[in-house]
């Protein structure tokens, strides 16, 4: 019996024994200062090297670490860091000398080349600083590009510019870049000047492969296929825009049934009205009526459009759900064979809005305008402006239009065409919609040929532009930036490697020339969440809709009273919502603290008592509708795995997302 004690004893403590082991070899990171659940990160320099342990003399585990890897921060000691790839152990140590401390997630994307120059890299703040007050900011711009390209690593050691976003091409979409924002100045910001950005600009993981010195193969380009997809509205009103865009479709494949390019371009044909539960005699909300077919394959689209035609009855709004039809043709048509993809839409009504019960996709004009840009589609909107709609309703359907299609601050792909009769609205769709395509056709027949199209000069506004000119417009600068794309793939082209340097967010030259236009963004801003982070996130949104919509419906003022059981679900104190009435979402501890810090205003998260206090019947019902729009673009972001960067950590948890600036709550 003692025996059997003593092993019962010796059990119990190698059990003891071993759960305390288990958690001294668990490790977590430092937090960062004020932090709960973010941690300290920091990106290797070139040349960074691992060790087994602070002391100088320790064991080297790799050299070198592969450049600029981003790793969390376990431990301090001396002039070395101990570092980890991953949230849940370290891997060694490394010089505090051959990495660059990361205080925040954010990051900067390259936006699309449609009518800005390469963005430059300074070596010096003063240096960029210098061009900003330049009196002639274009020539000095210009004096700097040339010596760039005509010395390259020959310039010399004090040259003011590093380096340069890839001139001839996009950087590739198979290249995972990060321009982390170590520092920003904002002294001409105010001025409607670009803001100074201290970056890095990082390529994990990236072979040796990536080569952005060669030059195009136009034996290569024969591959380039571009898909385009009409999406059209089938309501009653669309008849004379329906029959004409079928026309369109047969006018296109007449041309380039003659033409040597006629299997490099492809037709769609996406149809859409309304939700069907509301009015079960519009037959669909949105269906695919024929995927890509090229001019080889004809016959086959001929027969699916014969069966085109306009609804029979009226649906239940006097908007349509034309979001649907976008998505439908962004989730369900045969994109993966086309290396270039752009959507042309027409309709003469505006969108279901964000959260509208209605709605088939739940989306704001925002976040499907990001669901487009994640899978590299160019859409224009060619809107019928119908005079039996209100002034009112055409504006709204305007302002979603130009959203949706936003490629700059002050461009979209947006086209107005005068419906003031049915004939004059023809007329008016059929030459904007035959130059539109005409023009794409061209961007094919180009780039199949190895020829990059000169860069478009495009005006800094769209004023008095007619459809056709507007058109042109679109085409110029989407199709060139179709082409840097496809260009950029092929050749694998890098973002440039550089530890620090000094970056305008807007084109500098654009703004020295029309000082009084809003900037053209050359980058624009992102979060880096992790899984684990954007999953709380999804969580908090889902539980805040849940308090607003219970406000909502039952009319009751004290939003925080509503929520204070969802802050408890999440872990939060309760208290804090009465405790603190004064105090906003974000500072009650509602939303992620990983949003603390970042310069935006968050339009959710500063959401105080008084202000839902004050808010009218329709802002707040459109409050709801944002987190509405918000969670269901939460819930794209995480089936994306094309997008998710592992960094080199193998537990998921750890892995990153780009997440806009503007689609943070």
């Amino acid at each position: 019996m003692a025996h059997k004690i003593t092993r019962i004893i010796c059990l119990i403590f190698v059990c003891f024994f071993c759960i305390h082991a288990a958690d001294a070899f668990a490790m977590e990171p430092l937090l960062q200062e004020g932090k709960k659940s973010v941690y300290q990160r920091v990106v290797t320099h070139p040349g960074a090297r691992l060790f087994a342990g602070p002391e100088d003399k320790a064991e080297i585990l790799r050299d070198p670490l592969a450049t600029f890897t981003v790793m969390y921060i376990y431990d301090r000691q001396g002039d070395r860091l101990k570092v980890g790839t991953s949230s849940d152990k370290p891997d060694g140590w490394v010089n505090k000398g051959e990495i660059t401390e990361w205080p925040q997630a954010i990051t900067m994307v390259f936006t699309d080349r449609t009518g800005r120059d390469p963005v430059l890299f300074f070596r010096e703040h003063d240096a960029l600083e210098d061009v900003c007050r330049a009196e002639d900011i274009a020539t000095m711009l210009e004096k700097y590009r040339k010596e760039l390209q005509e010395k390259g690593k020959n310039l010399p050691a004090n040259f003011p510019v590093v380096a340069s976003e890839p001139s001839a091409t996009a950087v590739s979409e198979k290249n995972f870049y990060l321009l982390p924002v170590l520092s920003i100045d904002n002294q001409f910001y105010g001025q409607n000047g670009p803001r100074l950005i201290e970056v890095a600009s990082i390529n994990p993981g990236l072979g040796k492969d990536g080569n952005t010195g060669k030059s195009i193969d136009k034996n290569a380009e024969s591959d380039f296929r571009t898909g385009f997809a009409f999406i059209i509205d089938t309501t009653i009103s669309m008849k004379p825009y329906i029959d004409q865009t079928l026309d369109l479709v047969r006018k296109l494949y007449d041309k380039l049934e003659k033409s040597p390019y006629a299997d490099k371009i492809a037709f769609a044909v996406v149809a859409f009205r309304n939700n069907k539960e509301r009015t079960p005699g519009i037959e669909y909300t949105a269906k695919i009526i024929s995927d890509f077919t090229t001019a080889k394959d004809r016959k086959r689209l001929e027969d699916a459009l014969a069966n085109v035609k306009e609804a029979t009855v009226s649906t239940h709004d006097i908007n349509e759900d034309s979001f649907a039809g976008v998505k439908e043709a962004v989730d369900n048509l045969s994109w993966q064979d086309y290396g270039s993809r752009v959507m042309m839409m027409v309709t003469d009504a505006g969108p279901l809005g964000a959260g509208d019960p209605a709605s088939a996709t739940g989306l704001s004009p925002e976040t499907l305008a990001d669901y487009l840009k994640t899978n590299r589609i160019y859409l224009t909107a060619l809107h019928v402006k119908n005079p039996r709609r209100s002034k009112d309703n055409q504006a709204y359907a305007a302002d979603a239009y130009r959203t949706l299609t936003k490629q700059s601050d002050n461009q979209a792909s947006y086209i107005a065409l005068d419906g003031a009769t049915p004939a004059k609205g023809a007329k008016a769709f059929d030459s904007a919609a035959t130059v539109l395509a005409n023009s794409y056709a061209k961007v094919v027949e180009a780039t199949a040929q190895g020829k990059l199209l000169k860069p478009a000069q495009i005006a800094r506004t769209s004023k008095n532009l007619t459809p056709e000119e507007e058109a042109r417009r679109i085409a110029a600068s989407t199709g060139y930036a179709m082409q840097l794309q496809f260009f950029g793939n092929q050749l694998k082209a890098q973002a440039p490697e550089i530890v620090n340097a000094w970056i305008a967010d807007s084109d500098m030259e654009k703004l020295a020339d029309h000082p009084d236009d809003a900037p053209l963004l050359a980058v624009e801003p992102a979060v880096l969440l992790t899984k684990g982070q954007l999953s709380n996130l999804y969580k908090q949104l889902k539980l805040l809709l849940e308090g607003s919509e219970n406000a909502f419906l039952n009319g009751d003022t004290d939003l925080f009273a509503q929520i204070s059981s969802a802050a408890a679900q999440m872990s939060r104190d309760p208290n804090q919502f009465s405790l603190h009435p004064d105090r906003n979402l974000a500072e009650n501890g509602l939303l992620d603290e990983v949003l603390d810090g970042l310069p935006y205003k968050s339009t959710i998260g500063t959401m105080t008592r008084k202000d839902w206090e004050d808010m009218s019947t329709g802002q707040r019902d459109a409050f709801i509708r944002r987190i509405k729009s918000l969670i269901a673009r939460y819930e794209a972001y995480d089936k994306d795995a094309t997008h998710w960067e592992s960094f080199g950590s193998p537990n998921p948890n750890d892995w990153v997302y780009r997440v806009p600036l503007s689609m943070l709550p």
